[in-house]
Parts: C-alpha cells; sequence; structure tokens
C-alpha cells in the first residue's frame, strides 16, 4: 500500500519538539537583551538602598532620627 503524503504544514513529534525549542530559544535571547538576572538583582539592591537612606518625613535635614 501507499503511504499518505504528509502536508508540509503537519505537526509531527520532530517538528514540535524544534518548535518548543525555538520558542525556549527566543525567551532566552529576549531575557539577555534585558539585561538578565544581574541587573534584577541591581534593581532589587538599589530600590532597598534607596528605602534605608530616605529620612523621616517630619525630621529635619540635619538631624538624625532615634
Amino acid at each position: 500500500m501507499e503511504e499518505p503524503k504528509l502536508s508540509p504544514f503537519a505537526l509531527t513529534r520532530s517538528r514540535v519538539v524544534l518548535l518548543v525549542l525555538g520558542a525556549v530559544l527566543v525567551l532566552i535571547v529576549i531575557s539577555t537583551s534585558m539585561g538578565g538576572l544581574s541587573s534584577y538583582q541591581q534593581l532589587k539592591e538599589a530600590a532597598n538602598a534607596a528605602k534605608a537612606g530616605t529620612p523621616d518625613i517630619g525630621a529635619p535635614a540635619n538631624t538624625v532620627s532615634p
């Protein structure tokens, strides 16, 4: 018997695996171009430093709060 001819767009197991790997690769490229995890860590540290360095609103600028 003759095998049915697959269409060029049929999703076979190997094509699905390649599509998933391509999507993962795109996610990695996007996250790397946005700075990756190191930029996120630096942003977190800067936000914590800004919170710790702000004086009380009611206290004058040249006094230290207790």
